[in-house]
C-alpha cells in the first residue's frame, strides 16, 4: 500500500489519520487534531479495567447496531472477530461469515466453528479456491484508487460477497484489537534487544563489537549473534522492518536508474519516524502501537476491508475502534498489555485482554496463535497452472513500465520457485497486483482521452 500522505499521483496527497486541512481563499493549513495520551499508572486493579473493557465492547457493538440494518459479522476465529461476534450474540445475534482455505497451515475454520458454537451463532462458510483468485483478482486489483497489495483483500471480498448474498447490509469487523492491546509478535520481539542495549555503550563499542568483527560468519551461531547486534543497534521504528523486502535488497538492484533519480529512498523511514515520535512521553510499546494505528490500520487494514465491503455491496463497522474502547486502551499500562516471556514471545501477547475475557471467550480462542485471513497464494501458485500463468505473465508485463530492473523481476520468480514459497509468494503477489493495477488504469486513461 502507499502510506499517507503519499499517493500514486503527482501533486496529490492523502490526509493522515487524525489530521485535518483548513482551507481559505488565501491558504490551506494542515494540522494534527488528536494525539493520544498514554498512561502507565493504573488507578484500580486489573479486574476493574476488565469490567470496563466488557462494558465498552458492549457499548461499541450497540452503537454499531443503531444503523438499524440487517447486521452480521466477520468471523476468522481469532480474538477480535470472536469478541465482536460474541457481543453481537449477546445483543440479539446475527449470522457470522467465515472464509477457509484448503491449504495446510492457513485454514482457521475450526476456530470459527468453535466460536460460533460457543455463542450459538449461525455460521456461514466459504472456501476460497485458486480458481477464485484467477477469476476475481484482476477486478479487485483494478478497483482500488491506488495500487494495493494486501493479499487478504481477496478473502475479505469473498466473505463480504457471501454476506451480501445472504441479505446482510452491515458487517461488523474485528480490526484494531491487536494494535490497541498489543497482539502482534513484532511488539514482543523488540523486548529481546533491551538486555543488550542496557550494556554500557563504551563496552559495546570498544569491546564486544570490535571483537566480533574479527570473526567471519563461519557458523550459524556467530551469524545470529552478529544479526542480533545489528538489529539491536538499529533504533526503532526502523528495527521493525529488518525483514522487509525493501531491506533485503539494495534499491539499486530493484529499481531502474530513471526511477531512483526521482525517488527519495529515505522518505518511507522519515514518514514512520515522524509518526513514531509524535506521541509525548510514551513507552516503546505504545509508540509501536500508535505507529500501527496509522500504517497498519488506517493505511492498510481499514482500507482493505472497507473497500472490499463496498465492492461487495455491504457497509462495515469497526466496534474495536470505537472511541470508548480506544480511550480505555490508552489507560492500560504497557506491562499489562504485553507480558514479556523469553521462552515464548507469543504467550505474553495481549495479556490484559486475554485475562479480561477469559471464561467468556472459548479457551481455544484465548490460547490460539494469531493467524488471520492470510491467502496461501505462494503455495497454490506452485501447483495451480492458471494462477502461475497469471502471476508470471503479469511480472513479465511489468517490465515494460521500466520501474523495476528486469533482472530483479526474473530473480523474484526464481526465488519463489526455488526458495520459501510463502515468503517470496508475497513478493510475487505485490508485483503482480501492481501490474494489474497499472494496466487497467492506463487502459481507462487511454479510453478517456479517446472519448
Amino acid at each position: 500500500m502507499i502510506p499517507a500522505p503519499q499517493t500514486a499521483y503527482p501533486d496529490v496527497k492523502k490526509l493522515q489519520a487524525a489530521h485535518r486541512i483548513c482551507l481559505s481563499q488565501q491558504k490551506s493549513q494542515l494540522t494534527r487534531y488528536w494525539t493520544p495520551t498514554f498512561s502507565e499508572q493504573p488507578t484500580h486493579k486489573m479486574s476493574g479495567y476488565a469490567s470496563e473493557l466488557k462494558r465498552s465492547l458492549g457499548n461499541a457493538v450497540q452503537r454499531a447496531l443503531q444503523l438499524n440494518t440487517k447486521t452480521g459479522a466477520f468471523l476468522s476465529g481469532g480474538l477480535d472477530s470472536s469478541t465482536v461476534a460474541g457481543v453481537l450474540a449477546e445483543q440479539g445475534g446475527g449470522p457470522v461469515f467465515s472464509i477457509g482455505f484448503s491449504a495446510k497451515g492457513y485454514d482457521e475454520m475450526a476456530f470459527a466453528r468453535i466460536t460460533a458454537k460457543h455463542f450459538g451463532l449461525e455460521l456461514n462458510e466459504y472456501y476460497v479456491t485458486p480458481e477464485d483468485v484467477v477469476d476475481a483478482l484482476p477486478r479487485i486489483a483494478g478497483s482500488y484508487d491506488e495500487p494495493f497489495g494486501n493479499s487478504s483483500a481477496l478473502p475479505a471480498y469473498f466473505c463480504a460477497k457471501m454476506a451480501a448474498e445472504y441479505g446482510i447490509e452491515t458487517l461488523l469487523a474485528g480490526d484494531g484489537g491487536d494494535e490497541l492491546f498489543a497482539g502482534n509478535e513484532r511488539y514482543s520481539k523488540q523486548s529481546l534487544f533491551e538486555p543488550y542495549l542496557k550494556i554500557p555503550g563504551a563496552i559495546r563499542n570498544s569491546a564486544i563489537e570490535p571483537v566480533l568483527s574479527c570473526f567471519p560468519d563461519s557458523t550459524p551461531v556467530l551469524s545470529k549473534v552478529k544479526s542480533y547486534i545489528r538489529q539491536a543497534n538499529t533504533p526503532l521504528p526502523g528495527r521493525l522492518h529488518t525483514y522487509n523486502f525493501l531491506h533485503q535488497f539494495d534499491p539499486a538492484d530493484l529499481f531502474t536508474p530513471e526511477v531512483l533519480i526521482d525517488v527519495d529512498t529515505d522518505q518511507p523511514g522519515k514518514n514512520q519516524e515522524s509518526v513514531y515520535h509524535a506521541v509525548d512521553e510514551a513507552s516503546h510499546l505504545n509508540r509501536m502501537l500508535y505507529l500501527d494505528w496509522q500504517f497498519t490500520l488506517a493505511d492498510n487494514d481499514l482500507r482493505k476491508v472497507s473497500h472490499m465491503c463496498a465492492l461487495a455491496g455491504v457497509n462495515v463497522q469497526y466496534p474495536m475502534l470505537d472511541d470508548e474502547v480506544v480511550a480505555l486502551s490508552c489507560r492500560i499500562p504497557s506491562h499489562w498489555k504485553l507480558k514479556n516471556s523469553i521462552l515464548d514471545r507469543n504467550s505474553g501477547l495481549r495479556h490484559f485482554y486475554k485475562q479480561a475475557l477469559s471464561g467468556w471467550l472459548p479457551q481455544e480462542t484465548i490460547n490460539k496463535r494469531k493467524q488471520g485471513f492470510g491467502l496461501p497464494f505462494g503455495v497454490w501458485m506452485r501447483t495451480h497452472k492458471p494462477l502461475q500463468d497469471l502471476a508470471y505473465d503479469s511480472l513479465n508485463n511489468l517490465k515494460r513500465h521500466h520501474i523495476f530492473r528486469p533482472s530483479f523481476i526474473d530473480n523474484a520468480i526464481k526465488l519463489h520457485r526455488e526458495g520459501h514459497a510463502a515468503y517470496y509468494g508475497e513478493l510475487v503477489w505485490v508485483l503482480m497486483v501492481l501490474e494489474l493495477w497499472l494496466s487497467q488504469h492506463q487502459q481507462a486513461s487511454a479510453m478517456e482521452q479517446v472519448a
